[in-house]
């Protein structure tokens, strides 16, 4: 968890928040993530890379439905590779953060 943990706050303008009790990273005041206990995560990527993941590794990742949506993937960070986590991270961020802020960490802005 703690490199993960890490790697999420050096994401531009993340930071850590409480939400219900459990850490959340943040940017712009919307959460890209949560660590609902020091083994897992659940990163808000898309539909498309929620479904990736869990196809490409089941043990690592799973589904996580919010009533009929599909609101995250949840990352067991025991089994998943440490890249593949930051790129979940780096997408869920890219999919929160302002728009100018994406265009400028990606050298557009």
């Amino acid at each position: 968890m703690r490199a993960a943990h890490a790697f999420a706050l050096t994401l531009p303008e993340a930071v850590e928040q409480d939400h219900h009790g459990i850490p959340s990273f943040r940017v712009g005041g919307r959460i890209f993530a949560t660590a609902p206990d020091g083994d897992h995560l659940r990163i808000m990527v898309d539909e498309g890379e929620i479904r990736a993941a869990v196809d490409e590794d089941p043990e690592a990742f799973a589904e996580l439905w919010w009533g009929s949506r599909l609101a995250c993937v949840v990352v067991d960070l025991r089994l998943a590779p440490a890249d593949h986590v930051r790129e979940l991270l780096t997408e869920a961020w890219r999919r929160k953060a302002p728009r100018g802020l994406v265009r400028a960490f990606e050298g557009g802005g």
